[in-house]
């Protein structure tokens, strides 16, 4: 009987940041082909316990150790191995123990690793079927990285990673059955990058849970006060989240208030950073922190905003808000893997000033944002259920599902 061997960086559950959604149903469809043992990393011990409680009982076998290399660390060993930083944040020697004697003593017959840091503990010597679901191509998003920030010594740690990752990177998917990517785009990307072509690179894309974000479900009341309210969701000790929320909130929101004066901004998500939470002390903007749940902030919203100078993949954020009936305002980076229709599901804009109007048309016009919120719902409903997302899967493995 087949049984799979399931690597992931942080322990899918529990499924409220972008990589745990993805992870926690690709899970849950690998366990409809065959028993799954998991070997996990958390970046500490609560949410290695949460996760624990949860899916101990789902897995033929449950191995999550807590990461704790800092990053200063990680660049002096990585620069000394000539090895990709990523790899050194994410490198944990009992979770190495436990799999390669977890593959000496049970009956693997598949592995799949999520996210490329993992590829590190796929084991030597292993014959059967591998997947890497790489997501995205991380060393792109280090190569921009070091376009955007000039600063020595930052952009040659940027440089030199982007370099030495995407080397690392398409020597795994020589190695492997198939690389999987978050959209035809990353995909595309990849291929271009590694030489491989569409039948060993492949686009698995996100989906959304729709009965779960539902706009008809009663939520809690959340972000009352006067005036129209953007809202942006995300983790914001990420870099990318970071630049978004500080550009929208210091060169967007005050062209939106000449028009709405009482507009407010709210910036929904964990560990806000200094830099995050500083924004406070700018006229409308709200700074809610970690809630225990995103929807009812996006039922609250009359827009929802994702201003990101840097996206790679398909925005999570994004899927849920549409699910949810809010019309999106969105950067075209933000948007890009999205299918649907600018102006008909979403509107896109580049520029600070074109993003303000855009989202003072949907301040302006509730009817018409109300519309376009409808039109987004029934795209995700009909194009993003996570069941034929994942549906690839079986066939790649080998499985009959």
């Amino acid at each position: 009987m087949p049984e799979i061997l399931f690597l992931v960086h942080r322990a899918p559950w529990p499924p409220d940041r972008g990589d745990r959604i993805r992870s926690w149903h690709m899970f849950e469809a690998l366990a409809k082909l065959a028993p799954v043992h998991v070997a996990a990393l958390a970046d500490n011990a609560v949410e290695a316990e949460v996760a624990r409680a949860k899916m101990a009982s789902l897995c033929r076998s449950l191995a999550i150790e807590v990461r704790g290399v800092s990053r200063p660390l990680a660049l002096i060993q990585a620069v000394a191995r000539g090895e990709p930083v990523s790899n050194r944040l994410f490198r944990n020697a009992a979770l190495a123990r436990h799999v390669q004697a977890l593959v000496e003593r049970s009956a693997i017959s598949h592995v799949v690793a999520f996210s490329g840091q993992m590829a590190q503990y796929i084991p030597a010597g292993f014959t059967g079927p591998v997947l890497m679901d790489f997501v995205d191509v991380d060393s792109a998003k280090f190569a921009t990285y070091a376009e955007q920030d000039r600063r020595q010594p930052l952009n040659w740690v940027h440089k030199r990673e982007a370099r030495v990752l995407g080397a690392y990177e398409a020597g795994v998917a020589r190695r492997v059955d198939a690389s999987l990517f978050v959209s035809e785009a990353e995909a595309d990307l990849f291929r271009s990058q590694s030489g491989l072509g569409a039948d060993r690179v492949r686009a698995v894309e996100n989906g959304i849970d729709t009965d779960r974000f539902d706009p008809s479900i009663p939520l809690d009341t959340v972000g009352a006060g006067e005036g129209p309210l953007a809202v942006f969701t995300g983790q914001m000790d990420y870099r990318p989240n970071i630049d978004a929320v500080r550009w929208f909130a210091a060169d967007i929101l005050p062209t939106i208030r000449v028009h709405h004066p009482h507009a407010r901004f709210a910036i929904v998500g964990r560990a806000p950073t200094e830099e995050v939470r500083a924004l406070e002390k700018l006229s409308g903007v709200i700074v809610t922190g970690e809630v225990p749940d995103v929807r009812p902030w996006l039922a609250a919203a009359d827009a929802v905003v994702a201003p990101l100078l840097l996206a790679r993949g398909v925005q999570n954020k994004l899927l849920e808000a549409m699910a949810m009936a809010r019309p999106v305002v969105a950067s075209a980076a933000a948007a890009t893997g999205i299918d649907a229709v600018e102006g008909e599901h979403l509107l896109v804009a580049e520029k600070a000033d074109a993003m303000a109007d855009a989202v003072c048309t949907l301040f302006g016009d509730r009817a018409g944002a109300a519309a376009m919120g409808r039109a987004a719902r029934a795209r995700m409903i009909a194009r993003y259920g996570w069941d034929a997302r994942m549906a690839p899967l079986g066939e790649l493995l080998g499985l009959p599902a």
